[in-house]
């Protein structure tokens, strides 16, 4: 396997987690944060508290909140940052030296709330037709840090390179398959924290595994609805990236969208629930943008419809598990 020099931009749990795998794996890795002072302390304590706290970052790892040493003369260039702000972050990156032969590769989780974009199409739409991948799957970040056995999903539109990626990032303990549904193995990834923010309000109001079952099944159903719509093949969201990735977020105690949730099913706001996170809860924004995404395709999705209710609109979680369980009967 050749030794690439990869960048990693965002120094989150997941960030610092491919980096670490990678390193291990050979190669020459460097991981780019957006705020110089956590960015020196993790240079220095070489533990990342905030995101992954006990896991320890090899020295051989260069931690840099310079893009432009991250950018230039780089092959793979991971993009590990929140959804939010990865268009601000390429408009940077553009401005740059950076290279068009570079492989760059998507592992975040989100759709652009002002675009309604997937990760890849914003991507594109900065940075031109550069090579692009994306990863994606139930990968809880300090369980793949602790080599628990972990499955992830790389997909790309270019057989050979999602080929190529797969062999950087398999080890024995993070077996990675491959798939050319780009559509569905984004919005899989993206469109399951909102399920999971139903499955924390359902443990935050008491009720138990039948609740769960119902949101989890019913929450699929959803998801393959609107990806179908928007061009993605049904039987991926069958898949690691679909429904492996949702069982995992919906019933992890560590999921961020399940823990907000989980607050708001106990009475807290999502205002005060933020003032108290360190890491970004991908599901609350994507609720927006999947709520828009189902009127512009017109596709019924009562669960999104409901959560983004409780979230944006102030409704109460009782009242929202009321209107889904009295809605008009209907075949399966």
């Amino acid at each position: 396997m050749q030794k690439l020099d990869i960048s990693i931009l965002g120094d989150g749990g997941w960030g610092t987690t491919l980096a670490i795998l990678l390193h291990h794996k050979g190669f020459k890795v460097s991981l780019w944060g957006a705020f110089p002072d956590y960015v020196s302390y993790l240079d220095k304590k070489r533990i990342n508290t905030k995101f992954l706290p006990q896991i320890k970052i090899p020295k051989d790892i260069e931690i840099t909140s310079s893009l432009k040493d991250v950018i230039y003369d780089k092959e793979l260039i991971i993009f590990a940052i929140p959804s939010q702000y990865l268009r601000r972050v390429l408009k940077r990156v553009k401005q740059l030296n950076f290279s068009r032969d570079a492989i760059y590769l998507s592992v975040i989780k989100g759709i652009e709330t002002a675009s309604l974009k997937r990760m890849s199409e914003v991507i594109h739409s900065v940075m031109g037709n550069v090579r692009l991948a994306v990863l994606s799957g139930p990968t809880i970040a300090h369980e793949v840090a602790k080599e628990i056995p972990t499955t992830a999903v790389i997909a790309s539109y270019d057989k050979n390179l999602r080929k190529y990626l797969q062999g950087i990032f398999m080890n024995e303990r993070f077996r990675i398959y491959t798939n050319e549904d780009v559509i569905g193995v984004e919005l899989g990834g993206s469109l399951k924290n909102i399920i999971a923010i139903a499955c924390g309000i359902s443990d935050g109001l008491g009720f138990g595994t039948n609740t769960k079952a119902a949101i989890l099944s019913r929450g699929l159903v959803e998801i393959s609805r609107l990806g179908y719509a928007m061009g993605a093949r049904s039987r991926t969201f069958s898949g690691i990236s679909g429904l492996g990735d949702l069982v995992t977020t919906c019933i992890s105690p560590y999921s961020r969208n399940r823990y907000v949730g989980e607050q708001i099913g106990k009475g807290k706001t999502l205002k005060q629930i933020r003032a108290h996170m360190q890491m970004v809860a991908e599901g609350v924004p994507t609720t927006q943008s999947a709520y828009a995404l189902s009127l512009k395709y017109k596709v019924d999705m009562p669960i999104t419809e409901e959560v983004y209710s409780v979230l944006y609109k102030n409704k109460s979680p009782e009242r929202a598990v009321r209107d889904l369980m009295t809605r008009a009967k209907k075949e399966e």
